[in-house]
């Protein structure tokens, strides 16, 4: 599955617990990274200061869905069951 362009599920629903420029502590869950632009997209991408985990995530029909509303969701869920 492609990455839907200006989806940012990813960005918002999971924690990240490793740092990100700008958020030495990383992301809770549900909080909004403060890269994703208002347009959705990653403004590190690309980046070699890109967090390992955000490179490694491969979208994927199981934690994305088939909108942003439900890769919300589903990320979600995930991020609680993990918990």
């Amino acid at each position: 599955m492609k990455c839907r362009a200006g989806c940012g599920a990813c960005c918002i629903a999971p924690s990240i617990s490793s740092f990100i420029p700008g958020m030495p502590r990383g992301k809770k869950a549900g909080e909004r990274c403060i890269h994703l632009s208002e347009a959705g997209l990653c403004a590190l991408f690309g980046k070699p200061e890109r967090p390992r985990v955000c490179s490694a995530f491969e979208a994927d029909e199981a934690f994305c869905g088939e909108t942003a509303e439900q890769a919300i969701q589903l990320l979600g869920w995930l991020e609680q069951s993990t918990a």
